[in-house]
């Protein structure tokens, strides 16, 4: 395996959330702009969050098609938390990330929240709907016309 191929293996969206999250800790740490009730929709962005990253895990792993981007999908998951969103792991990690600017007190972090969703949409997402586009054709075109990409 190359160093290229390598660093392709570990380039996955837990690694940019984390990295993202850093970013708004040290902004929090350094410039804090505490605004009023904030922290309880905070934490309650972030348990929605991790809790609908949960539940379409299990989606994806009941359908037997894999979490991993990049990875040839096994079939086309459009139900349960599906028919909401296309990428409904990708939206919880901005829910997650909004919901951290919110507790750490990192208003002037808030601006990383689209910067992240742009990023995901460009690094994984057009490339995920270019390959489920090749294989499920025009299953995934009905589904992509029903059902937005983020919410």
């Amino acid at each position: 395996m190359t160093v290229k191929e390598a660093l392709r293996e570990i380039d996955l969206p837990p690694l940019w959330l984390a990295l993202f999250a850093a970013v708004v800790w040290l902004t929090g740490r350094a410039l804090p702009l505490p605004l009023p009730f904030t922290h309880p929709p905070g934490y309650a962005l972030v348990l929605a969050g991790v809790g609908l990253t949960l539940v379409a895990a299990a989606q994806m792993v009941l359908a037997r098609t894999p979490l991993i981007p990049r990875r040839k999908p096994g079939r086309l998951v459009t139900g349960g938390v599906f028919a909401l969103s296309r990428n409904p792991i990708y939206l919880a990690d901005a829910m997650i990330l909004a919901g951290l600017v919110l507790v750490w007190d990192a208003a002037l972090a808030a601006p990383l929240v689209p910067a992240f969703m742009a990023l995901i949409t460009r690094r994984y997402i057009r490339g995920e709907e270019v390959a489920i586009a090749t294989l499920f054709g025009p299953e995934y075109q009905a589904y992509r016309a029903r059902t937005r990409r983020w919410l």
